[in-house]
């Protein structure tokens, strides 16, 4: 049988150990009442924009707390105070440099450290593919960016670079130049091209940004001067002629010979063409099965010819374009289906010109395309 215990005498605390235990409740009360009622300012403040080309885009988050809640930021924009001249460099005007990139080539990136328009008024553009390619090109373009922007001399520094990646799989797994180019593979390929195309420019363009460059990864040898060059024209589109060096074989010796034959001008046969097609039917420009008979920029360059002469045109290609950012801001985008029977660099010439905006082209005003 057990025995009932004795009275349980308590031993006196010790005044020290009263004094942590106080302080340690003190410390868990802050935290628990502290954490529930965090001060936002900081993160409301960096939500607002950075600078012109970053608008806010953070989630306004309530306080908790007691007291008046501070309000969410608003920035102010005032359109009419962005500049679109000839002169853009004098009136440092910002440009927003757009690239498509399914390869990395180092050419374009050096050409890109050339151009002599002041880099802290340039902000880069970039989409990939989600593909083993694409994931490489990623790699080497991040390199690239690091070196620049964190080594490099301050001149060769841009102003910001934005890189997405493609929500969307591309058509064609490989990305050669043959592949590329087979009349069969165009639909799929240019109507992709324009969704990566507009998902890069409604990403990026800010209400600061006065003109957008769009630039194709192999385009890899401009002007150093080709954004002041091509914007003193003051025009709403405007491209230069796109060549390629090779090496010919009867010359033995590095000669060039066209490559965009997307800047073209129409004729009376494209559009007798265009009234027979359904309303999902394309026409394509350079194909021997598709002779369309239309003037292409491509062949109108004259040796002799002033560098700066001007041609209007119907079609554009993207290898290299200058876009007043006023032209897009209108709703001109790249349609990624048949427009008019046009698609992609050819339907946003359309779309422009619909909206009032003339393309123009340079046919003596070359820049070159890698050759692979």
């Amino acid at each position: 049988m057990a025995r009932p215990l004795g009275p349980v005498r308590l031993k006196k605390a010790s005044p020290v150990t009263l004094a942590i235990g106080v302080v340690f409740t003190i410390l868990v009360l802050y935290f628990l009442i502290g954490s529930s009622a965090p001060d936002f300012s900081a993160s409301r403040k960096a939500s607002a924009a950075s600078h012109p080309l970053s608008p806010p885009t953070s989630p306004f988050r309530k306080s908790t707390g007691g007291g008046k809640p501070k309000a969410p930021p608003v920035a102010h924009y005032n359109l009419n105070n962005v500049t679109i001249t000839s002169d853009p460099l004098g009136n440092r005007e910002n440009i927003l440099l757009l690239t498509p990139m399914a390869r990395f080539y180092q050419q374009y990136w050096d050409n890109l450290l050339k151009l002599s328009y002041p880099h802290e008024l340039i902000t880069l553009g970039f989409i990939l593919p989600k593909t083993k390619e694409g994931n490489a090109a990623t790699t080497e373009l991040q390199k690239q960016i690091a070196k620049t922007q964190k080594s490099g001399p301050e001149k060769d520094r841009f102003k910001s670079i934005i890189i997405l990646r493609q929500d969307f799989d591309p058509p064609l797994q490989s990305q050669d130049e043959a592949e590329r180019h087979k009349i069969q593979n165009q639909k799929i390929r240019r109507a992709a091209m324009a969704k990566a195309r507009n998902s890069l420019l409604f990403t990026t363009l800010g209400p600061a940004t006065s003109w957008v460059l769009w630039l194709d990864a192999d385009v890899i040898e401009t002007p150093s001067d080709l954004i002041q060059d091509l914007a003193a024209h003051n025009k709403p589109v405007i491209a230069p002629n796109c060549f390629q060096r090779f090496y010919n074989t009867e010359k033995k010796a590095m000669d060039e010979r066209p490559y965009d034959f997307n800047n073209w001008q129409d004729s009376p046969t494209a559009v007798e063409l265009a009234k027979k097609m359904g309303p999902d039917d394309i026409l394509l420009e350079g194909y021997a099965d598709m002779a369309t008979y239309r003037a292409l920029m491509a062949y109108m360059h004259k040796t002799d010819g002033l560098r700066q002469e001007t041609v209007p045109l119907d079609g554009v290609g993207g290898a290299a374009l200058l876009v007043k950012a006023d032209v897009h801001r209108d709703g001109a985008m790249f349609p990624p289906f048949s427009f008019y029977h046009l698609i992609e660099t050819e339907g946003f010439a359309k779309m422009a010109k619909r909206l009032g905006w003339q393309p123009f082209g340079l046919p003596n005003y070359k820049v070159y395309h890698y050759n692979e």
